[in-house]
């Protein structure tokens, strides 16, 4: 039996005049196991914590951000585990990603990830050199993006979050067209199987590289985050808290505009910002081009 992605629970309210018990519904959080079939293997190649749903764009977008597959051509077949020797309980919690040319690939690169978690994902020493020997290339220069198209973004992503309002755990990850309309949106209680989710999703699609849009996630903007957008082709990445320093040494070398601390019609620009169409007038406080500065 899948998994919901609400989880019912009963909560203890504590205030001022005293308290209350009440039903509360909480964003589920599972394991997700993703094997990849070739050349007659089998082999475990990440283990995460995730909000069940869309697991086969998560498992796609995983593999095409880490390199193992370069486009869907190369997925033959993608579903959840069969195997008799494991409970049924657990089927939906594994999926096997068959590809569709050659043998098991060099996974060695994938081993930091065999256990992450939806909080930090995946953990271990990333380099910029890892994705420039990767071939990944600078993204295109345009679009242009007006800046109450950037500073209308949090607010548009909330909208269409359907989960979030009941449960409030969830991140979310959305592909916006430079004009602002929201095209796809994945959620998850991690922000970067989130992006998976919304990567795999065009993956299957057929809508990569994604060239000339928007992503725009509700959390921090971390180096796993921008590495996943320059793979998929993303020019402009948006988030509403903060980048970490690597995550702006990334969008620099790469030529993305990245968009931090977006909320209350403010928002800092860390890197890219020619393709920010801002007010003419130098005054306007609703813009901070930043050096290295922090919350605006």
């Amino acid at each position: 039996m899948r998994a919901s992605i609400k989880t019912p629970a009963l909560v203890r309210v504590v205030d001022d005049g005293g308290e209350r018990v009440r039903p509360d519904e909480l964003a589920t959080e599972e394991p997700l196991e993703i094997r990849l079939v070739a050349g007659g293997q089998r082999r475990t190649v990440a283990i995460t914590m995730r909000t069940p749903g869309a697991d086969f764009e998560l498992a796609a977008g995983f593999l095409f951000g880490e390199g193992v597959i370069a486009g869907r051509d190369h997925i033959r077949r993608i579903s959840y585990c069969t195997d008799p020797d494991v409970d049924a309980a657990q089927r939906y919690n594994i999926v096997n990603v068959e590809l569709s040319r050659g043998g098991m690939p060099d996974l060695r690169q994938l081993e930091r990830h065999f256990s992450t978690t939806s909080a930090c994902g995946v953990c271990g020493k990333a380099t910029l050199e890892a994705l420039e020997l990767r071939g990944c290339a600078a993204v295109p220069s345009g679009p242009e993006v007006d800046a109450e198209v950037v500073h209308g973004l949090p607010d548009a992503l909330r909208a269409a979050q359907r989960v979030f309002s009941s449960t409030g755990g969830l991140h979310a990850a959305g592909l916006f067209t430079a004009e602002g309309e929201l095209l796809g949106l994945r959620e998850d209680v991690g922000r970067h199987n989130a992006v998976d989710k919304l990567v795999g999703w065009a993956l299957l699609a057929g809508r990569l590289p994604l060239h000339g849009h928007v992503l725009m996630v509700s959390g921090r903007s971390s180096y796993e985050i921008l590495q996943k957008a320059i793979v998929a082709g993303f020019p402009v990445v948006c988030a509403v808290s903060a980048p970490s320093s690597l995550a702006v040494d990334l969008a620099r070398e790469f030529g993305l505009t990245l968009v931090g601390f977006l909320r209350e019609r403010r928002f800092n620009l860390y890197a890219g910002d020619a393709r920010i169409r801002r007010p003419a007038s130098t005054g306007s406080p609703t813009v901070a081009t930043i050096g290295g500065q922090g919350q605006p």
